[in-house]
């Protein structure tokens, strides 16, 4: 089911191909990855390069930043909201610094060192003021962090898809009356090739030429790099055939003593289209912590400046009213040239994230046991983040993103999108940490208090089992590419950014039934 939608002005589409010409004109000073949305927002390019910006195949398009959050394991309770809220102003300072590359094409292209003195040097500086001010927070109630001073610098890099065309410049800026194709602008009707990368965040206004060029249902803004959110990804290679792909699910075989039962609670699929670009959980008290767009299931009172208490008291879309948990992922669109209604908003297209919001067709919420020993309940306001928002920068270490295909499901892709056949459907599933340490509903980083089970199932020494949540997300899109999921500017939509946040809510009743039931190897609802 497709949300409305509304399509970006021929305007700001012509004038995003004659930017990018402009720029190739004077000599291919740059490469680069134009983005807009819906007239306002990102106009420019995206790139450089630390101290210098050259001529070269390779795009450097990506703000590369240390993630500070991961260093910090002690954050006493009393200075914890400071510590989130300063946290949440360094995605900000980075998404800033996307904005002002995209304001600031013309003194990038003339001055090869602009992006470094103008944009990343002050960026460096902000970041530094706010990791000592998480330092100096910490060190009034605890032990002062150490090193946080030299997780401020950022750098620039490139995209693991060059995000260019075989020439490495600009590849498919196309507004229908004039494309740019490898550094080129082709005239009244571009080169003629619709697929040659097509933006799937235009209209390609027929009106102007060519028109919407295979936007409309296939999304085919994929291609040669530039990708369906309008030069900041996804591109091509972000896709695999889900038929090429080996079976690889391999789970644990059950051993004396497993909790082989499961929990199922139906919540909706989020038909009353909540969304907010916040995070309560990492970005306690901020607006548009996230940077991209959230759905939401079960509990109706969640934002940035929901409490537990606010939580325990707010109506959940859950069947079972005892459930007022909170179930939140970011949201998949469709690029397919319509936008959202959220393209000039904080979260949407000021974020880089553009599309039609798809409502899924399906949404599961499984909790299911542990196969080597029985469960114990969960704490009520346990939070748990699966996956990692910036896992394109930060590495995989805490990704957990897991996409297949209806039919398809014994076969899971980590950091690539499936295409799927005619007939099967987009699958998400976020399988949780399933281990509790006993004593903590958060954690500084908001890990560590939680874990994944070993291979065989076993739960690290100090954590006990508990109901695993098992998430599965279901969409019914056009065959091909031409959707992703949102995510914060500098991840470029990679698959394995994906990630869901969890917040328990159970009334202890109802939590208790889970637990028997798990344990007693009955399936209940």
């Amino acid at each position: 089911m497709r949300r409305a939608s509304r399509k970006r002005s021929t305007l700001a589409s012509r004038a995003i191909a004659a930017s990018a010409a402009l720029i190739l004109g004077g000599g291919g000073l740059v490469a680069v990855n134009v983005y807009a949305s819906a007239g306002e927002g990102w106009s420019g390019p995206d790139s450089g390069q630390t101290g210098q910006i050259e001529n070269t195949g390779q795009q450097m398009s990506t703000i590369d930043c240390p993630e500070v959050a991961n260093d910090l394991t002690e954050v006493p309770d009393s200075v914890r909201q400071e510590v989130d809220q300063e946290l949440a102003a360094l995605d900000s300072q980075i998404t800033d610094a996307y904005k002002q590359f995209a304001d600031s094409w013309k003194q990038i292209a003339q001055d090869p060192n602009y992006a470094e003195n103008a944009i990343l040097q002050p960026l460096e500086d902000k970041r530094l003021a706010s990791t000592d001010r998480i330092a100096t927070a910490i060190d009034r109630e605890g032990e002062r962090p150490q090193g946080l001073e030299s997780l401020s610098a950022c750098t620039l890099r490139a995209d693991d898809n060059g995000g260019a065309g075989e020439d490495g410049q600009v590849d498919g800026g196309q507004d229908g009356d004039g494309q740019v194709d490898g550094g080129q602008e082709d005239g009244n009707q571009g080169d003629g090739d619709q697929n040659d990368g097509q933006d799937g965040g235009q209209d390609g206004d027929q009106g102007d030429g060519q028109g919407d060029g295979q936007g409309d249902g296939q999304g085919d803004g994929q291609n040669n790099g530039n990708g369906g959110q309008a030069g900041n990804g996804p591109a091509a290679d972000d896709f695999v055939d889900i038929q090429s792909v080996q079976p690889n699910v391999q789970q644990p075989r059950n051993q004396g003593g497993a909790s082989r039962g499961t929990f199922t609670t139906d919540c909706g699929r989020n038909e009353n289209g909540k969304f907010n670009p916040d995070n309560v959980i990492v970005a306690p008290g901020v607006s548009n912590g996230a940077h991209h767009m959230h759905d939401y299931v079960g509990n109706q009172a969640n934002d940035a400046f929901a409490s537990d208490d606010d939580l325990a008291r707010g109506n959940t879309t859950c069947r079972n009213q005892g459930d007022k948990s909170t179930y939140y992922w970011p949201v998949l669109r469709l690029q397919n040239g319509q936008n959202e209604n959220d393209a000039n908003a904080d979260g949407g297209g000021k974020d880089s994230n553009v599309g039609e919001i798809q409502t899924p067709s399906e949404v599961s919420l499984k909790f299911v046991g542990s196969p080597v020993s029985k469960v114990t309940a969960m704490p009520r306001f346990l939070r748990i983040i699966t996956g990692d928002a910036k896992a394109f920068t930060n590495g995989d270490a805490n990704a957990n993103a897991s996409w297949s295909c209806t039919g398809f499901e014994d076969r899971q892709l980590k950091d690539k999108y499936p295409i799927c056949p005619e007939g099967s459907q987009v699958v998400r599933t976020f399988n949780f940490q399933s281990c509790w340490d006993g004593q903590n509903t958060d954690s500084a980083n908001h890990r560590t208090h939680v874990a994944f089970a070993d291979e065989n199932g076993s739960c690290p020494n100090g954590f006990r089992a508990i109901p695993q949540l098992v998430q599965r997300i279901v969409y019914d899109v056009p065959p091909g590419p031409g959707f992703a999921v949102d995510s914060f500017p500098e991840q470029l939509h990679k698959a394995g950014t994906d990630h869901g946040d969890f917040i328990n809510v159970f009334n202890s009743r109802l939590m208790q039934k889970v637990v028997s039931c798990v344990n007693d190897g009955r399936q209940c609802t």
